[in-house]
């Protein structure tokens, strides 16, 4: 093989090597590396086009209860057991119909496009109450989970949708444990 097309074909693969190990990290930046679900930086500009472009949207808010006592009592790493199977499962109720992420600490979102392609509300509050196993303990889940119809907003944007679905999930709360407000 010619020299010159070696010496010239050298930077080329180097930008190519550099430019794919930036894009794995700002692809890693938008998903959380304990759960594998969106960040609220990588959630935010999909769940934004998302709810302009599907007049039927749903979006979601989940907040674990208790979720301190769960790493005071057991641990971090059981903590961090309750987080993964939350993020699992609140991902199989989104399936392809939609988008989950995990705000921050023990809070996560999601937006569906069409909520009749989901199980529904309930079998949601369903999953996400089941306890998560962590070295053969079941460890209790209980979530609150709000939410806010796209249809039900007078501007459609993701921050009045999360606002409303805010609301939504403390008045569930406000109703005791384990609810989903209505």
């Amino acid at each position: 093989m010619d020299s010159h097309l070696i010496a010239a074909a050298l930077p080329a693969l180097g930008w190519a090597v550099h430019g794919g190990m930036l894009a794995r990290r700002l692809a890693t930046a938008r998903r959380d590396p304990l759960t594998g679900l969106h960040t609220r930086a990588g959630f935010t500009a999909r769940a934004e086009r998302l709810l302009a472009k599907h007049p039927g949207a749903l979006v979601v808010l989940v907040d674990l209860d208790d979720f301190k006592a769960i790493n005071d009592t057991h641990g971090h790493p059981a903590g961090d057991a309750v987080l993964t199977a939350t993020a699992r499962r609140l991902g199989a109720w989104c399936g392809r119909h939609g988008i989950a992420a995990r705000l921050g600490g023990d809070e996560f979102a999601a937006i569906v496009t069409d909520p009749a392609h989901t199980p529904g509300l309930r079998a949601l509050q369903s999953a996400l109450d089941q306890p998560a196993e962590h070295h053969g303990h079941a460890l209790p889940v209980s979530a609150s989970v709000g939410f806010c119809h796209r249809r039900d907003l007078p501007v459609p944007t993701l921050t009045d949708a999360l606002s409303a679905a805010d609301a939504s999930m403390y008045a569930a709360k406000g109703h005791g444990r384990r609810n989903t407000h209505h």
